[in-house]
């Protein structure tokens, strides 16, 4: 019974996930807007979206290339 509590608390352990925070890791091909770092990211069939630390929603397509952007601190001041 004590080996299966050791078991059980030693793989919580070793499974939990890292508590500190990650940037987001994003496909080698998209390069962010000079002074922007990623927040959140999402993946699509045929697209990527960036959410960044500045509140820009970044829109990629399957190239890497900027679609389109749009600032997220606009719709936020409208609600």
């Amino acid at each position: 019974m004590i080996l299966g509590v050791i078991t059980v608390v030693w793989l919580l352990v070793t499974r939990m996930p890292d508590g500190r925070a990650q940037i987001p890791a994003l496909p080698p091909d998209i390069v962010l807007p000079e002074g922007q770092q990623a927040q959140a990211v999402t993946f699509g069939q045929g697209w990527s979206a960036v959410v960044t630390t500045s509140q820009n929603l970044l829109i990629y397509n399957d190239t890497g290339a900027l679609v389109q952007s749009l600032d997220l601190g606009d719709l936020a001041a409208k609600n």
